[in-house]
């Protein structure tokens, strides 16, 4: 089973505007309030909310609609358009 890789770029810490859900975490100018700008990591990590667990969230919200294997390549596919909309982000 495959499971969704994450290379810490922080495009999609950066881009929080872009999905109302996320609204809570949005420091006011789309970046999530958690985000440590120079390592591009999450502060809060090991304590982060559900909604940022990529992973944890196929039961509950894509089961019913997708296989995993498609919600990982979805989420793959969005996660390289943040990457392509988003200033350089990387390390």
């Amino acid at each position: 089973m495959p499971s969704f890789s994450c290379d810490a770029c922080g495009a999609c810490c950066r881009n929080l505007h872009l999905a109302p859900q996320y609204r809570p975490l949005d420091r006011g100018d789309g970046i999530c309030r958690h985000l440590d700008e120079r390592t591009n990591l999450c502060r809060i990590y090991d304590d982060r909310p559900p909604l940022c667990r990529v992973e944890e969230q196929f039961l509950p919200l894509f089961a019913d609609t997708m296989s995993f294997d498609q919600y990982v390549e979805e989420t793959t596919k969005i996660c390289q358009e943040l990457k392509r909309i988003t200033p350089s982000t990387t390390k």
